[in-house]
């Protein structure tokens, strides 16, 4: 399948969730998995689960940090390459979709769990 890259690396839009309903933005990693909760919690992840983004301006190593938490457990953030449209959007209260769609028992964090995100449309 194609895909069509707008800007930034790893922000694209494919045609496999396009309804009226939600707009596929982008597919990523999830960043500083190893760091947070997910070793933990990597028996309850299953793919389609749902994940909440949280945006925490006051980070102090990225003003654009967006935060991934499966229920009340971190999982890691956004990568930093990827999050400034996701923070703005976000920061414009506008409503984001948040899911995983694949996981992997790598060694490699980076590889282990992908998430998407799409935006509800009006």
């Amino acid at each position: 399948m194609k895909q069509k890259r707008f800007g930034k690396p790893g922000l694209f839009f494919r045609n496999l969730r396009q309804s009226r309903d939600l707009v596929l933005l982008q597919e990523s990693p999830v960043a500083g998995f190893q760091h947070h909760r997910g070793a933990a919690i990597w028996p309850f992840l299953r793919e389609g689960e749902k994940l909440n983004l949280v945006r925490e301006s006051v980070n102090q190593y990225d003003r654009n940090a967006v935060a991934i938490y499966f229920r009340n457990d971190k999982l890691g953030y956004v990568p930093k390459r990827e999050n400034a449209i996701l923070a703005q959007m976000l920061d414009r209260g506008e409503k984001l979709d948040a899911e995983i769609v694949r996981l992997l028992e790598e060694e490699n964090p980076w590889r282990r769990v992908r998430f998407q995100v799409a935006l509800f449309s009006s």
